[in-house]
């Protein structure tokens, strides 16, 4: 496996859902909702904020089945069609509720499920196949022989092999660790990083947004300082949230190539590697 060809594999993969744009009253919606479902991990990558308890300490907390409702319900008021990805701010396999949050966001959309597999069992990737999960993406961070052991994994379960997804990332520094190595808006330094301000423009505010496991909606999964919430889904709709004030100041300077405030100012990210025509419908409404 290459690490370069993994990460572009993703990319081409993600961008068949993120490039369909649909509208809902005449307003381009998201096509990519990440869910933070609880704010814990069993791993301290050096290339992630959790690495550091001063900045991502672990602390538990986890969104409600009430709060799971609650979304499902605006996203299917709203007719949504993209991907709904479980990752975030922690591993998301150690929320005890993850076939019933699977099975209930199924009936809206596809949904992922982003692990590091090590609480993964043949017996769980059959309860979330048969919760209608679409993909469930294993990011491998031990070594080659993690390869074998997966795809034991996957045949033991019985279920479609390309329901899981391999992705390699037990490489070193040098090579980016196998992921798309960015400083997470300020709060990581590991590796070769660009120096804030190689980017610009960017897409994300246009195509996606986070949902914490409090219901607050940020900008995108760079955020890990969370100073800047965009709303939250118990106050107001994701609609509304996606439509208001707060976000569209963002989305408007971020397509301006202006990074003026936080978290922007801080990231290094390329926030146009994905969005290409979601950027085009917003620019064409706020023109």
């Amino acid at each position: 496996m290459n690490p370069k060809e993994t990460i572009k594999k993703n990319l081409a993969r993600r961008s068949e859902v993120v490039d369909n744009v649909n509208f809902y009253k005449g307003i381009p919606l998201p096509t990519w909702v990440e869910l933070s479902l609880i704010d814990a991990c069993n791993r301290k990558c050096i290339f992630c904020p959790k690495v550091d308890e001063n900045i991502a300490p672990d602390t538990f907390q986890k969104m409600s089945r009430k709060m799971i409702d609650a979304i499902h319900d605006q996203l299917l008021e709203i007719k949504y069609s993209g991907t709904i990805s479980l990752c975030g701010y922690g591993e998301p396999l150690l929320h005890k509720d993850i076939n019933y949050i699977v099975k209930k966001l199924s009936n809206v959309s596809q949904v992922e499920v982003i692990t590091n597999g090590d609480v993964l069992s043949s017996k769980r990737l059959q309860e979330l196949f048969l919760s209608d999960v679409s993909k469930v993406l294993v990011s491998m961070y031990d070594g080659p022989d993690q390869i074998e052991k997966f795809k034991e994994m996957t045949r033991n379960a019985n279920i479609p092999e390309e329901m899981v997804i391999l992705r390699d990332r037990w490489y070193d520094k040098y090579n980016d660790f196998g992921v798309k190595l960015t400083n997470r808006a300020g709060t990581i330094k590991t590796g070769k990083q660009e120096k804030i301000g190689s980017y610009t423009n960017c897409y994300y505010p246009t195509y996606q947004f986070l949902i914490d496991w409090d219901g607050n909606i940020y900008l995108c999964p760079q955020d890990w300082n969370r100073r800047v919430s965009m709303g939250n889904v118990m106050q107001e709709s994701i609609f509304e949230v996606w439509t208001g004030k707060m976000i569209s100041i963002f989305r408007k300077n971020l397509l301006k190539g202006k990074r003026c405030s936080l978290p922007c100012s801080n990231c290094n990210a390329d926030g146009t590697l994905l969005g290409k025509n979601h950027a085009k419908a917003w620019n064409k409404i706020y023109k």
